[in-house]
């Protein structure tokens, strides 16, 4: 067993002072925790910028401290051993809690600096003759000198960092501090480099906990009796189970109210990076999100498909974004333009009022548009994650292999539909996958994305070139959407294609899984190619069919014939008009849907609604009022067009031996793994 460590954010709305019991409202908690996290704030910046050299990133970097013994684990603890101290301004009382915290934040920010500086150092010794394409000599030089876990995204953007400041300075930099400067620091207090006597936390239900912290009175408190004690009340969101373990949380300061970002650990097992038989495979598109499917490893190393394509569509969605960019960079531009106008202008001048409102609506505007993109970013995102594990589980997958797109480039002709791409919610749709797959003892592993759309996963091993067409009755054409294979005849979307491709290189290439010991991301960096068979499922007889097979003697005597000259409906038949009104009513609608689709309903039980339409209440009768939805109006996550998640069975070639069993024997046993695991998969969103 292992844990799983996530954070949910709560807002404490008040708190009380433990000594006195007096109430504090929202605004002056809200203050207090400001007062608190500037103290920290102010330390943590000083600490960074002044240890913002080449000499003590070495001295943090080496691990070893001047006593000669080696850097603890804790920042705070290696900061103080390597001797850095910090100050305030004079007169001003903080404990010495706070100012542990303060340290661990500067140790983390400098010791993510020292990754950056090992990856600017070993792209400078190895600079090569052309940057924009080096060769086999120059990639192995370079890769010998990298630091563990670097990837290829981050080697191209320090390339063009490093690029960009030679063509400015006219020679290399000799450091990280020449090249950037000193981290910006949050204000926020990390409570988890303190002990009791700054924070305590406890958990007083399944849904309630309380922080106990100590908070200024004041902005710059001179003594110990301008601090005191307070209870912070807080609301657990569904997202945190009732066994899970609370850790210490961090406070922060958002549009007046107070953040507590509360990490919490759950048990999860473990999931095997080898020995997988059942695995489904993604592929990443532009107006499809995603696009996967379901296979199985075979005892003789063949991979069959169940011929099913798993389709997440986010067209509505990506357009929204896509709108919501544009003005972005609009708004942006305006914002630039008035405040080069502002520069030229002084205060006297008649003008400046005007363009000095512009400058403030412009900016306002700007940060709500660049909200409304993250909010929709987030929910797209663990929907799309939630829908990727539930077709996991229906499944029976103990794996899901994903495209690596971190080479993505928007260069030729296809830079339009690579720039689409790299607009998308990639990174956050991985790590939400990542997230909800080891709930379920389900590992993510990513393939490499080269030649996963050009080669056909039918046949050739990796070597038969596909034809891309617009439409399956236009092969003779060039496009983008479809996919023909000349030597096969292999005719489908090009995503489904794209994604057999990706499973076979997962499955057949499982033994090649890297684990990577400080985040646990596992990837395979080799292409290992195979041919992917889709098997074909056994279709009930048709009614002439089973007749057939009968013989004379048993065949039952054949109906009258109908009287073709009735004209008018059977009275036991509703009518067009009746069909029509019990369609609006969804106890009486033969149109009820008998499976879950994604995104998913509503839970009867407590727990957060999972992103999807949420039921809409009928149009009252006209002269009534009420809170009357029409079907335009839509409230939650919406304008998604998923595959339904269902359980499929066994398929392809059956065991020495054994039989496969009949729709007739295998459906009473699907609708009950079916319905088991929509109840389980639609408890909670994560």
């Amino acid at each position: 067993m292992s844990k799983l460590t996530a954070t949910a954010t709560c807002t404490a709305h008040a708190a009380v002072v433990e000594k006195t019991g007096q109430v504090v409202p929202q605004l002056l908690l809200a203050q207090r925790v400001a007062w608190l996290a500037g103290l920290a704030r102010d330390l943590t910046a000083d600490l960074v910028a002044a240890r913002w050299n080449a000499a003590d990133l070495d001295a943090l970097a080496c691990g070893v401290g001047p006593d000669g013994r080696a850097l603890p684990a804790k920042g705070w603890m290696a900061v103080r051993r390597l001797g850095w101290g910090t100050s305030l301004a004079p007169g001003v009382h903080v404990c010495d809690r706070v100012v542990r915290c303060a340290q661990e934040q500067a140790a983390r920010s400098l010791r993510l600096a020292l990754h950056r500086r090992a990856l600017v150092t070993a792209i400078v010794a190895t600079w090569p003759a052309n940057s924009r394409a080096r060769t086999d000599a120059e990639w192995q030089a370079l890769r010998a000198v990298l630091p563990d876990g670097a990837t290829p995204a981050q080697i191209r953007n320090r390339t063009r960092q490093i690029a960009a400041y030679r063509d400015e300075h006219h020679t290399f930099p000799a450091d990280l501090t020449d090249l950037e400067q000193p981290p910006t620091v949050a204000a926020q207090i990390v409570l988890a480099a303190a002990d009791r006597q700054l924070v305590t936390l406890q958990r007083t239900g399944d849904r309630r906990a309380c922080v106990r912290v100590r908070l200024p009175l004041v902005a710059c408190p001179a003594s110990a009796k301008e601090w005191a004690w307070h209870m912070l009340p807080l609301a657990l969101p569904p997202t945190v189970p009732p066994q899970a373990t609370l850790c210490t949380p961090t406070l922060r300061v958002r549009k007046g109210r107070v953040r507590v970002d509360l990490p919490f650990q759950i048990p999860i097992g473990f999931a095997p990076a080898t020995g997988h038989r059942v695995g489904v495979g993604f592929d990443w598109g532009c107006n499809t999100l995603l696009t996967g499917v379901t296979g199985r490893l075979t005892n003789d190393g063949r991979v069959i498909s169940d011929g099913r394509p798993l389709t997440y569509d986010a067209t509505g969605v990506s357009a929204k974004l896509h709108r919501l960019r544009s003005e972005r960079e609009q708004l942006a531009a305006k914002h630039r333009h008035v405040e080069r106008l502002l520069a030229g202008l002084t205060p006297v001048d008649p003008r400046f009022p005007a363009l000095s409102r512009a400058y403030e609506v412009l900016g306002l505007e700007h940060e709500r548009v660049c909200a409304r993109i993250r909010h929709l970013n987030h929910a797209l995102a663990w929907s799309a994650a939630r829908w990727v594990a539930d077709q996991a589980i229906a499944a029976g997958a103990t794996v899901i292999y994903l495209e690596d797109l971190a080479t993505l480039e928007a260069r030729g002709r296809r830079g339009r539909a690579n720039a689409r791409l790299s607009g998308q919610v990639r990174g956050q749709v991985i790590e939400a996958i990542r997230h909800l797959a080891a709930k379920h003892t389900i590992a993510v592993v990513t393939v490499p994305a080269r030649g996963t759309s050009k080669y056909c996963p039918r046949c050739g091993d990796g070597t038969s070139v596909l034809k891309h067409c617009p439409a399956p009755d236009r092969v003779a054409e060039q496009g983008w959407a479809w996919a023909y294979c000349p030597v096969c005849g292999l005719s489908c979307d090009r995503d489904w294609a794209a994604a057999e491709r990706i499973l076979a290189r997962g499955l057949l290439g499982q033994d090649l899984t890297r684990t990577h010991r400080a985040t646990g991301v596992r990837t395979i960096g080799k292409v290992v190619e195979g041919n992917v068979a889709r098997a074909r499922r056994t279709r009930r007889p048709t009614r002439a069919a089973r007749r057939a097979r009968r013989t004379r003697t048993d065949l039952p005597p054949r109906p009258a014939a109908r009287d073709r000259s009735k004209m008018r409906p059977t009275p036991k038949r509703p009518t067009r008009a009746q069909n029509r009104h019990s369609a609006n009513d969804p106890t009486t609608s033969s149109h009820v849907p008998d499976r879950r689709t994604v995104p998913a309903p509503f839970p009867a039980g407590s727990g957060q609604r999972p992103a999807g339409q949420a039921p809409q209440a009928p149009r009252p009768p006209a002269g009534r009022t009420g809170l009357a939805r029409d079907s335009q109006h839509r409230t939650g996550f919406h304008r998604v067009a998923a595959t339904p998640v269902l359980t499929l069975g066994e398929y392809g070639a059956a065991p020495h031996g054994h039989a496969r069993p009949t729709c007739r024997e295998s459906s009473g046993k699907h609708r009950e793994s079916q319905t088991l695991s929509w109840n389980i998969v639609s408890a909670s969103i994560r």
